[in-house]
């Protein structure tokens, strides 16, 4: 073993400054996703409803010719 001025291992010192080290923050993807396909699926329901819902006006506008 070779004599050096640290008592602590230069190799498991490396290791553990390695270990401490923040990660990288990578961004997801699966909320932007989560909400582009909740947008979808409210948009396709509000146009089924908006076709499949009756007219708001029963009768005619104009009741009689001049």
């Amino acid at each position: 073993m070779a004599m050096n001025d640290s008592a602590l291992n230069p190799e498991e010192t490396a290791r553990i400054r390695a270990l401490l080290k923040p990660r990288k923050k990578t961004e997801r993807m699966w909320p932007l996703l989560g909400a582009a396909f909740l947008a979808a699926v409210s948009a396709l329901a509000f146009a089924a409803a908006m076709i499949v819902a009756p007219p708001v006006v029963s009768q005619h506008v104009v009741q009689s010719a001049p």
